[in-house]
C-alpha cells in the first residue's frame, strides 16, 4: 500500500480532522471537498509537515516519521503556494534539484522544460500562472518518484494548460507501479484521471467511491412533493429541497430507471454528487 491513513486526528481551535483512507500501488486517488474541509491538512500530515494528535500515517508501509532519506526521495509533491525562490531563474533549478535528489534526471527535466515551453532565462516570478504550475509538476516528476502528492496542481489554469499537465500525469502512471494522490476542484480533471475519490467535509471522509461507479451508477432524481411521498426511498442517499420539490441522490440509478420510469432521472456528475452529499440532508 502506497498510503495508509487510519484515524488521523488533528485539532485546531475551530477544526477537527479525523481521516481514514488509503491509496494502493498503481492507483490515482482524488481527495475532494470544499475549501477548509481538511485536504491540505491531510497532505501536510503525509509529508511530515504537521504532527497529528493521534492515528497512523504510513507511506510505503512505514510510519512517515521512520522514512529514510532514500524513501523520502520517492515522493514528488506539489503544494499550493510552495515553490523555489521567485528570484531563481528556471535554468537554476537543475543544479538545486541535483543536490536534493540522488535520482534527479537532468536530461529528462530539461527536455520536458523545452517540450512545455518553459524559458530557462526567466526568473520564476516572471512566469505566468500556467508556467509556474507546469514547473511545479515537472519538479515533482523529475526524480523518478514512486508517489506523487499533488494539492490543486491545475488550479487557475486554462483548459489547454490543464490538459498538458494531465497528459504528464497519465504518462507518469504508465509503468504501473506508481501512485498519485491529488486534490482538485475541477471535476473534469478527476473524471479523466482518477480511479477513485474520497470526499471530505468538515474534517471527515463522508464518501469513498470508484470513479467509474460514481459516473455510471449515481443519478439525480428530480421529483415533485407528491412523487417524493410515493417513491421507494430505499436507495436514496441525500435529498435537497427545491422549488419544484426535491433533488435526490441515488447510487442505484438502474433501480429507479426500472421501477420509477415516470420520474426525471439525470446522470450524476462529480460536482452534483459533491453538492448533494454536502448540502443535502440524509433521510
Amino acid at each position: 500500500m502506497m498510503i495508509r491513513i487510519e484515524h488521523l486526528e488533528k485539532r485546531y481551535s475551530d477544526f477537527h480532522l479525523d481521516c481514514t483512507m488509503e491509496v494502493p500501488e498503481g492507483n490515482v486517488t482524488a481527495l475532494i471537498g470544499p475549501n477548509g474541509a481538511g485536504k491540505s491538512t491531510v497532505f501536510k500530515a503525509l509529508l511530515g509537515l504537521i504532527c497529528p494528535e493521534s492515528g497512523t500515517v504510513e507511506l510505503f508501509g512505514k510510519p512517515v516519521g521512520e522514512l529514510t532519506r532514500e524513501e523520502r526521495e520517492q515522493i514528488g509533491m506539489v503544494l499550493s503556494g510552495a515553490c523555489f525562490s521567485s528570484y531563481l531563474h528556471v535554468g537554476d533549478i537543475p543544479s538545486v534539484l541535483s543536490r536534493l535528489y540522488a535520482r534527479f534526471e537532468k536530461k529528462d527535466f530539461l527536455e520536458r522544460c523545452r517540450r512545455f515551453g518553459l524559458p530557462m532565462e526567466k526568473k520564476i516570478r516572471e512566469l505566468s500562472t500556467g508556467m509556474k504550475a507546469k514547473l511545479k509538476v515537472l519538479i515533482a516528476l523529475s526524480h523518478d518518484a514512486k508517489l506523487l502528492i499533488l494539492d490543486e496542481p491545475t488550479a487557475g489554469l486554462d483548459v489547454l494548460a490543464r490538459e498538458e499537465i494531465l497528459d504528464m500525469l497519465r504518462e507518469y502512471m504508465i509503468p504501473g507501479d506508481r501512485s498519485i494522490l491529488i486534490s482538485s476542484h475541477i471535476s473534469s480533471d478527476l473524471e479523466g484521471l482518477c480511479d477513485d475519490l474520497y470526499l471530505i467535509d468538515q474534517g471527515k471522509i463522508i464518501m469513498h467511491e470508484e470513479t467509474d461507479a460514481l459516473l455510471g451508477e449515481y443519478g439525480i432524481l428530480k421529483v415533485t412533493k407528491e412523487q417524493y411521498q410515493a417513491l421507494d426511498k430505499t436507495f436514496v442517499m441525500r435529498r435537497k429541497k427545491e422549488s419544484f420539490g426535491y433533488s435526490l441522490l441515488t447510487g442505484q440509478k438502474q433501480f429507479y430507471q426500472e421501477n420509477a420510469p415516470q420520474i426525471t432521472l439525470e446522470k450524476g456528475t462529480i460536482d452534483e454528487v459533491i453538492m448533494l452529499m454536502i448540502r443535502g440532508e440524509a433521510l
